[in-house]
């Protein structure tokens, strides 16, 4: 079909036209428009499966596309496969494949897209789906020392309200080795911790000498079935869930959670409310990073420092409270806009704390920057090269430090935040610095979007009606403080949840960890996991 022709002429950009050709020309497959208000510039719905590495290969390699993930869907009758990308600048496109229920497995697409890897992991052990020459598969989320396979927690036939079988720890069990050299040895690091770290994550460094040569983390040890358990329940029921499951970003994922309701209500937020939402995902961006520059200068054992800026994530702590009546804003986001409005007097006062913080931060960076001992442990240290954060989809601070740009703020506009003019920074050596320096740039940008905020406020509500009266799924994204992340919701006619499916900025991230980690000293293993300022809740969903 010529570009002139396409059905989605005239509704995205020439990029978006030029694939949308080149893949009707070399895959022959159907091209449609979105589903109205789901989010999708359009969607592939491919027929054949043993075109899904070649197509997801094509997208991800020789078109730009970013991957956004998997998501499985059990119907009466049939699998409903969606793989996400995103076309920077012109919007998300929907993979669809649809299949029979007997079908047990599909053609995997790590070869092609090594960033896939987590997420066809976690569909086997969810849904039994097996994908066919995947390296590794089985023992990820339903860890094989406690849970047997083939449970399937994520079937429709399984019951989510008692327990499948009494947990019982598999005391032969041994974890995959893979260094044999002489002399090698694998060192277990947690999932257990004295002190600092309150979540459980394990990690084995296997290493000749000192420097690890593998590390491979394992997650999941609190895994909590948030998926599963808004299945059956209502839309507002499961937005505490969308809410809850990790506190540092819940501003963040309720909003995308919530903007997934929107397009499938067809409805349009108000310019304030949608303002407002932007202001406050501003005030949980600097919260957040001043919460993981804490944590980097604590690895360093740099006690002054931590302790200053300690005292920076605490304010803004309470400068949210006093805002928002939550220090880490829950209760805000609704289908439709806010719970609460905003008076500009407000406003004001929380931009002087915002002031504070920014400035506090600025000095805390520059002398930091003077600061040789403290250097020495990032510089050059826990470095992912710009090619290894392409291959690996690296998102957020993390993939901007490495040469990844892209910001869903920017690449796929969202919220209104197309009004406001920002930067994104980033930067190219990939190491502990890098990621340093662009936790406290995206802070200073975050100030000075509040402040464009404030200024252009206009009156009116900060809430429409939103209720869903008919059947339909949507996607949501936001740009979480740590990348992106991504909500699908389908929901029945009577406004029931039927599949709820998030993919965090830290479950694409901590599988990109181990390319920072290896080839390091074990004494820097603590800083390089501090300066990637990953969250197993996050995974633990």
């Amino acid at each position: 079909m010529p570009a002139s022709s396409s059905p989605i002429a005239g509704d995205g950009t020439s990029a978006l036209i030029d694939l949308a050709a080149a893949l009707e020309e070399r895959f022959g497959i159907e091209i449609a428009k979105g589903p109205a208000n789901g989010g999708f510039v359009f969607t592939l719905s491919l027929f054949k499966p043993s075109l899904l590495p070649a197509l997801c290969k094509f997208m991800f390699w020789e078109h730009g596309c970013l991957f956004g993930g998997i998501t499985a869907e059990e119907q009466a009758a049939r699998w409903e496969m969606h793989y996400a990308f995103l076309l920077p600048g012109a919007g998300w496109i929907d993979v669809e494949l649809s299949l029979p229920i007997e079908t047990t497995s599909l053609p995997s697409i790590v070869a092609e897209v090594h960033a896939a890897d987590w997420h066809e992991r976690e569909i086997e052990d969810m849904f039994g789906i097996r994908f066919e020459n995947h390296p590794r598969l089985g023992d990820f989320i339903l860890h094989d020392q406690i849970w047997r396979e083939g449970i399937e927690p994520m079937r429709k036939s399984f019951a989510a309200g008692r327990p499948p079988l009494e947990h019982k720890v598999d005391r032969e069990w041994q974890p995959l080795l893979i260094v044999g050299d002489p002399g090698s040895f694998a060192m277990p690091v947690g999932p257990v911790y004295e002190g600092g770290i309150g979540e459980s994550l394990h990690f084995l460094l296997e290493t000749v000498g000192e420097d690890v040569i593998r590390a491979v983390p394992r997650l999941f040890y609190k895994y909590r079935a948030v998926e599963k358990i808004a299945e059956g329940r209502t839309i507002l029921d499961a937005l505490l869930l969308a809410e809850r499951f990790a506190a540092t970003s819940a501003f963040a994922h309720s909003l995308a959670f919530c903007q997934a309701v929107e397009r499938i209500g067809a409805v349009e937020v108000p310019r304030r409310a949608a303002a407002l939402r932007v202001l406050l995902a501003e005030l949980e961006r600097m919260r957040h990073h001043a919460g993981a520059i804490t944590a980097i200068c604590e690895s360093t054992a740099l006690a002054v420092s931590s302790a200053q800026v300690a005292i920076i994530e605490e304010n803004l702590l309470r400068a949210s409270c006093v805002f928002a009546r939550h220090r880490y804003l829950f209760g805000l986001n609704t289908p439709g806009g806010l719970n609460c409005e905003f008076g500009l007097e407000q406003c004001k006062e929380l931009l002087v704390a915002v002031d504070k913080a920014e400035s506090d931060l600025r000095l805390l960076e520059k002398r930091l920057r003077f600061s040789s001992s403290f250097l020495d442990r990032l510089e050059d240290v826990g470095a992912v090269t710009g090619e290894s954060a392409r291959d690996l989809n690296l998102v957020g601070p993390v993939g901007r430090a490495s040469a990844q740009n892209c910001d869903l703020r920017k690449a796929c506009p969202y919220s209104g935040y197309g009004r406001y003019a920002f930067e994104v920074p980033s930067e190219t050596e990939g190491d502990g610095y890098a990621r340093l320096r662009v936790l406290f740039a995206e802070a200073t940008q975050s100030a000075k979007l509040m402040h464009q905020v404030c200024a252009a406020l206009e009156e009116g509500p900060v809430r429409v009606s939103c209720q869903v009266q008919r059947a339909g799924a949507a996607l949501g994204w936001t740009e979480a403080p740590r990348g992106a992340a991504l909500h699908w919701l389908r929901v029945s006619d009577e406004g029931i949840v039927e599949r709820y499916r998030a993919v965090t900025p830290s479950f694409n991230n901590w599988l990109g960890f181990h390319v920072a980690a290896e080839d390091f000293a074990f004494q820097d293993f603590p800083i390089i996991l501090a300066t990637f300022g990953l969250s197993a809740t996050e995974c633990d969903r």
